[in-house]
């Protein structure tokens, strides 16, 4: 056989060779082979993963009536938020929210890390070429002197490492945990945007209530004060009326002052979670129109597969099970195959043509006898942190049946709270009119009539925080329950 043809012989072996380890890794990493190499598959090192299921209460605490299946975390959020100006707030957020792009891209880049943990599962090829000169010196009898060499090459090398342990499987499924999780994080920031911009905007539209109540209570003051004036000016009453009622005025206008910068604010505020520069927003129902829809909780242990932290957690204790199953793959040695082919000449255009060409097939496994203790330790810190994500994982569902129970109890007081609060209103306004009504016929102080209208105003301002608690409490309590945990990524965007 000439050197050329022994040349194609070895090119095709090598062709062979690569072909059947592509053949036998199948085109992903979750391809289980058959026969022996299937049940070389099998062996995975490291413990398997399995929830440490948490027994949840049969009930939240504050719930009102028995547990049902139906729950509020079942309405997509243009269900539940019936203001349409609102709506569309939601809407340009999540389409424009610069944390929620950033959950997106972590999640693009968590899919990729997922192939870069599998990457090793598969044959790794490349390639060489390289150019050299030598001079080198030859103390040979009638020959000695300095020779000089050219040296030109090119390679193709292929390398695999069988899986046996299970080490790049185990890797590669933290890495598909991790993503699951970032999933579950990008969920949770949506999730949280729907919240924190209806949040902003009841807060704005109660900051228009109590601005309104405020320019109200102004006017008022401003007509007690020529009131006092008035009578002042006749001789019938002292200056100090006047000075108390222009002090009472006084302060009606920086409170205006005050509730105008909120405003803007706010505004801002929201302006940011809509992923644009501060600007006006518009409103739509006005807070005391504003409806509250029925909120049923639904089962307790749907809880644990409806909040997004909550399965983020969970996956963070697959991943952290899977990093157990590498670091004790590490103690085990690495077997894999390698085959190298190339050619070497003196002339650039011999390189393929040469018989001096290179090639080699080899097998071989290698591991570790003794580190320093760095593998046992490591082995031991991955134990550790996977205890840390199951208390993380536990606290983490305790947390979230504490922010229902907080939603519901606020809920439920809120509701005596308005109540009384109105009544202390109605209440208020009578004595301020039967205060006036006594001060013209002499039968009451100027301090009568300033004490019963600085008690009104403020009772006012409560109502109107407490309208956009209730809403609030509502809010939260869709929050706390994973609201629109059944929708599509589409429907999240592009709302029905």
């Amino acid at each position: 056989m000439n050197t050329r043809s022994s040349t194609r012989s070895i090119s095709l072996s090598l062709i062979v060779i690569l072909s059947g380890l592509l053949l036998l890794t199948g085109c992903s990493p979750t391809a289980e082979p058959k026969g022996i190499w299937g049940k070389l598959w099998k062996i995975e090192v490291g413990p398997d993963y399995k929830r440490p299921d948490p027994v949840p209460v049969e009930e939240f605490r504050s719930q009102i009536g028995p547990a049902e299946s139906a729950s509020l975390a079942d309405l997509p959020w243009w269900g539940f938020f019936r203001d349409p100006r609102l709506q569309q707030l939601v809407a340009e957020a999540l389409a424009r929210n610069y944390d929620l792009k950033l959950a997106v891209a972590r999640v693009d880049q968590a899919r990729s890390l997922v192939w870069v943990a599998a990457s090793p599962f598969y044959p790794q090829a490349g390639y060489q070429v390289f150019a050299g000169r030598e001079k080198t010196f030859v103390p040979l009898e009638n020959a000695g002197g300095n020779l000089t060499f050219n040296a030109f090459g090119a390679l193709l090398n292929a390398t695999w490492e069988i899986d046996i342990w299970g080490r790049i499987r185990r890797s590669t499924e933290a890495a598909r945990a991790n993503l699951f999780a970032q999933e579950d994080v990008r969920r949770g920031v949506m999730l949280t945007l729907v919240s924190d911009v209806a949040t902003g905007y009841f807060r704005l539209l109660e900051l228009d209530r109590e601005l309104a109540i405020a320019q109200d209570s102004s006017k008022t003051y401003k007509e007690t004060l020529d009131l006092f004036t008035q009578r002042f000016q006749f001789g019938r009453d002292s200056k100090l009326p006047v000075e108390r009622a222009q002090a009472a005025y006084d302060s009606s206008i920086a409170n205006i002052a005050a509730l105008r910068r909120a405003i803007v604010q706010q505004e801002n505020a929201l302006s940011i979670l809509l992923g644009v520069y501060p600007k006006d927003i518009e409103r739509g129902i006005e807070l005391t129109l504003q409806s509250m829809p029925n909120a049923p909780v639904g089962l307790t242990t749907d809880l644990l597969r409806r909040r997004p932290d909550i399965m983020q957690a969970e996956q963070t204790m697959i991943g952290a099970n899977a990093e157990i199953g590498v670091a004790v793959a590490n103690f085990f040695p690495r077997i894999g195959l390698t085959a190298l082919y190339g050619g070497q000449s003196p002339n650039i255009g011999d390189v393929f043509d040469s018989s001096f060409s290179i090639w080699n097939i080899a097998g071989g496994f290698a591991g570790p006898l003794f580190q320093g203790g760095r593998l046992l330790e490591s082995y031991y810190a991955q134990q550790a942190f996977w205890s840390g994500t199951i208390a993380q994982y536990k606290q983490t569902i305790l947390v979230a049946f504490q922010e229902v129970s907080d939603a519901l109890i606020a809920q439920q007081t809120l509701v005596d709270q308005r109540v009384a609060l109105t009544h202390q209103v109605g209440a208020l306004r009578e004595s301020v009119d039967l205060s006036l009504l006594r001060y013209r016929a002499g039968r009451a102080s100027y301090f009568e009539v300033l004490e019963a209208e600085q008690l009104l105003f403020p009772a006012e301002d409560a109502v109107a925080q407490t309208q956009r608690d209730q809403l609030l409490a509502v809010v939260d309590l869709y929050k706390a329950l994973g609201g629109g945990w059944n929708l599509s990524d589409a429907e999240w965007n592009h709302p029905k």
